[in-house]
């Protein structure tokens, strides 16, 4: 499989991701990716993580506090808001029965 295909299927995904990583509380952009990363996804950067938590803050679906820091620069926290609960179990019930749909497809096509 190409590095290119597989960022796509990513990109396609991210947002539900996010908003999914954000159910076990609040977090800040690196520590977001850190856990995708840990998850199998791979580096992510931030020119890929940030335009999406924006996207997600302007839409509603994250709230976001910056908080000065004693040491270092100041980061930005993110809490999933009750319409990105919302949305995560909308279209998160929709990835998994698309993700169905793909794997009985394949299945039959002999991919295992």
């Amino acid at each position: 499989m190409s590095a290119d295909r597989r960022a796509s299927w990513f990109k396609g995904v991210l947002d539900l991701l996010v908003l999914a990583g954000l159910t076990e509380g609040e977090s800040y952009g690196y520590e977001i990716a850190k856990r995708l990363g840990a998850a199998g996804f791979g580096q992510i950067r931030g020119g890929t993580l940030y335009p999406v938590l924006n996207r997600l803050e302007e839409a509603g679906l994250v709230a976001a506090e910056f908080r000065a820091a004693e040491k270092g620069p100041g980061r930005r926290y993110y809490t999933l808001t009750p319409a990105g609960r919302r949305v995560l179990a909308e279209q998160g019930e929709l990835w998994l029965a698309f993700d169905t749909s793909v794997r009985e497809v394949l299945g039959r096509a002999g991919v295992r």
